[in-house]
């Protein structure tokens, strides 16, 4: 996902009380193809990710949601590595292999996970006007650590992604991007097709 998944559509923000215009439609459109394409192990979701994080960057920012405007800059730069490990994988073994965490890596991404979300959060908090500063934050470092590990074609991915969009609903719901709220339920439901859909090629890579 391209943090996304990540990812939310903060236009309403931007243009007040307009309707959802042209650029957030195709962002929104973007997101939802690329988490698509995502669930299949196509290796087309990274330049698809590419363009959607563009886009995003400036409006997030319009929206105040300053972890998650910076967040696209570091979307951006792990989308290309993503593609490049993908590519790999593809080439050596015929299509995307996808791989499972071992419990202490596991152990050590939760623990490492926390840690940032509470020193990004006192940043944010403390030094600028960011509108939910913790809530943001915790959405945030959980989407970098989603997009590592999807890169890494670990499954354990959609389960962070899953986290994150039930995350982002109420959170774009209390900013009133209620296009957005929706975008996330749609989002959510890929994630748990993604979940579904690696695992079961995990399995029949395990047992080839």
């Amino acid at each position: 996902m391209s943090g996304n998944i990540g990812l939310a559509a903060a236009a309403c923000s931007i243009i007040g009380t307009r309707p959802m215009n042209f650029v957030e439609a195709l962002a929104a459109a973007l997101v939802v193809v690329n988490v698509a394409l995502v669930t299949q192990r196509n290796v087309w979701n990274f330049p698809v990710a590419l363009v959607a994080v563009a886009i995003y960057g400036w409006m997030f920012a319009g929206a105040r949601l300053y972890s998650d405007a910076l967040l696209q800059g570091f979307f951006f730069a792990a989308n290309l590595y993503g593609w490049a490990n993908w590519a790999r994988s593809r080439a050596e073994a015929g299509e995307v292999v996808v791989e499972q965490l071992d419990a202490g890596t596991r152990a050590m991404w939760l623990v490492g996970g926390m840690a940032a979300c509470l020193a990004w959060g006192a940043l944010m908090h403390r030094y600028t006007d960011a509108s939910y500063p913790w809530w943001d934050a915790g959405i945030a470092i959980a989407s970098v650590a989603a997009q590592l590990m999807q890169a890494r074609r670990a499954i354990e991915s959609w389960w962070v992604w899953i986290a994150v969009d039930v995350a982002s609903i109420p959170l774009y719901a209390a900013k009133g991007l209620w296009f957005t709220c929706a975008l996330y339920v749609v989002l959510l439901a890929l994630s748990v097709q993604g979940l579904v859909g690696w695992r079961r090629a995990s399995r029949r890579m395990t047992t080839a």
